[in-house]
């Protein structure tokens, strides 16, 4: 017998054995089960369902009454889902968890579910909900200081929490993040709300209900081949602040200063973490927040000591100018009650008006569900069932599709707004089809891809000059992509403020004025504004 066939068997006998509160079905329809008044007497019997379970229904679809393995397709897995959440969302509660299984082979394969139904409304999406991203050097310490916080567990000293955040087995392996992770804790009227074990999908839900207020973590990449994803993270989501981590072994590097300019770049309000200080004396820590200090005065910021100055005065004055510098370590604790109070106060900043948008950052597939479209909110809001836009594909159009589920931190939610990092559940396009750098309207939406747009840009770095047909890659929002350079007058020197047309190589991009982007080729590096578009 397979791992996954015993697993389900295992299910099926625990739902016999605690009975009143499981409920068995082969499938449910729109067509059937939604009309004549049916979705009321269903609703009626999950509420039953739920009161049996002291507030906790299991519905298992693909089996008999009795209990028999039949199976379903996919196609009417999907439904069944469907028409299951309504009945839900009229009985006041929402489907927490669904776990699946595949059973049979070749054309009669099919899957079998159980879904989790707790009762209360889903997570309102106006609770307080801020977004940060890190940055810094490889090994200064991001993920492990992300690890310790969300968890409240001392770091062995070897980058143990680390563990927590990065999802790939190479990258536990080698100590170093390859890609963007996630992760999140929150606040309620008796302090942190921490995961017990981030490594369960249902943990991290458990954080997004219990609690009033939650801090997403976008941690991006330290290593330097991969300063591409770190651009990614920090100027591809609708972030709120910017966490630097600064080794106090090590200090400010190439790196540091390098990701420091993404952050000021995006006019990302910006603290910094000192990290690692149980390795170092009194003396080299003095010395590593000096120049730590010296590099924040060199790019017109203005440091705030918080072990001279306090976690108010940081929450308080955070900002275009002013860049708080705290004493961490994930070992022996230092500074991490100061980061909990200043993470509890900070304000959510000001999000974009307008209608919903979500540029996509990643694409997966789920069984018995179909594509996922995961992103940052960047405006307006989107409900379960809004019918929306996504593209533009290759040929600038855009194909009709319907978010059939919300989910956050594998938390279902109803609505999601902006500023939320959200996975969407699509109806009607092929994972295969979604591509990182699309974006999520509604369907009442007329927009205009363009191949180029106009753009102020600064030349940070460059060994000579830019001329005419030069060929960066472009980051803007989640697009990363080749680019042709036409400056005015035909170069652009180092430290110059220019215009320029910007042409995308290979495809068209939903591209608006005032977006910010950072370009990137080999050493050299610029931000811009987008001044204008030509619409194809």
């Amino acid at each position: 017998m397979s791992a996954d066939r015993a697993a389900l068997e295992r299910a099926l006998e625990r739902g016999e054995e605690e009975g009143g509160h499981v409920e068995f079905k082969e499938r449910l329809s729109r067509e059937v089960h939604l009309a004549d008044g049916r979705l009321e007497s269903l609703a009626a019997q999950l509420r039953h369902r739920i009161l049996s379970g002291d507030g906790t229904a299991t519905y298992v679809v693909g089996v008999t009454d009795d209990g028999g393995i039949a199976g379903i397709p996919p196609e009417a897995f999907s439904e069944t889902m469907d028409v299951l959440s309504l009945l839900a969302e009229e009985a006041s509660a929402h489907i927490e968890d669904v776990e699946t299984w595949g059973v049979g082979s070749g054309a009669d394969r099919g899957l079998v579910g159980v879904a989790t139904i707790r009762e209360g409304s889903m997570l309102d999406a106006d609770d307080e909900h801020i977004v940060v991203g890190t940055a810094g050097h490889v090994d200064h310490g991001k993920s492990t200081l992300v690890g310790t916080l969300v968890t409240g567990q001392a770091d062995d000293g070897q980058g143990g929490t680390r563990s927590f955040l990065d999802v790939q087995p190479h990258e536990v392996e080698r100590g170093l993040s390859a890609d963007l992770s996630y992760a999140v804790y929150g606040f309620d009227a008796d302090g942190p709300v921490r995961m017990d074990n981030p490594h369960r999908k249902a943990d991290r839900a458990r954080v997004v209900e219990e609690a009033d207020r939650l801090v997403s973590f976008v941690d991006t990449v330290g290593h330097e081949p991969w300063l591409r994803t770190t651009i990614r993270g920090l100027v591809g989501q609708r972030l709120d602040y910017g966490l630097l981590t600064v080794a106090a072994d090590d200090g400010p590097t190439k790196t540091t200063r390098e990701h420091l300019g993404i952050l000021l770049a995006t006019d990302l309000p910006t603290v910094v973490a000192i990290t690692k200080v149980d390795l170092v004396d009194n003396e080299r820590l003095t010395e590593v927040e000096r120049e730590v200090e010296r590099l924040l005065r060199d790019v017109g910021r203005t440091p705030l000591s918080v072990d001279r100055h306090g976690v108010e005065a940081a929450v308080e004055e955070v900002g275009e100018s002013v860049v708080p510098v705290f004493r961490t370590s994930a070992v022996s604790g230092r500074g991490l009650d100061e980061l909990d109070r200043l993470f509890d106060a900070l304000p959510k900043t000001d999000a974009p008006e307008g209608d919903f948008r979500m540029y996509v950052d990643r694409t997966y597939s789920v069984t018995g569900v179909g594509a996922v479209a995961s992103g940052t909110v960047s405006s307006g809001a989107v409900e379960a069932g809004d019918e929306l836009l996504l593209g533009p594909m290759a040929d600038g159009s855009f194909a009709e599709v319907e978010a059939r589920s919300i989910e956050m931190h594998y938390h279902r939610v109803d609505r999601a707004e902006a500023g939320r990092i959200v996975g969407i559940a699509l109806k009607g396009v092929r994972e295969a089809d979604v591509e990182r750098g699309m974006v999520l309207l509604p369907r009442s939406s007329d927009p205009d891809p363009v191949r180029s747009f106009e753009a102020e840009v600064i030349v940070l770095n460059h060994p000579t000059r830019i001329r005419d047909g030069y060929e960066p890659v472009v980051h803007l929002e989640t697009i990363s992509e080749a680019a042709v350079f036409h400056p005015d007058g035909g170069r652009l020197l180092p430290g110059d403020t220019g215009r320029a047309t910007v042409e995308f190589k290979f495809r068209p991009y939903l591209v608006e004025e005032g977006q910010r982007f950072v370009f990137r080729e080999g050493r050299s590096k610029g931000v811009g504004t987008v001044t204008g578009v030509n619409p194809e």
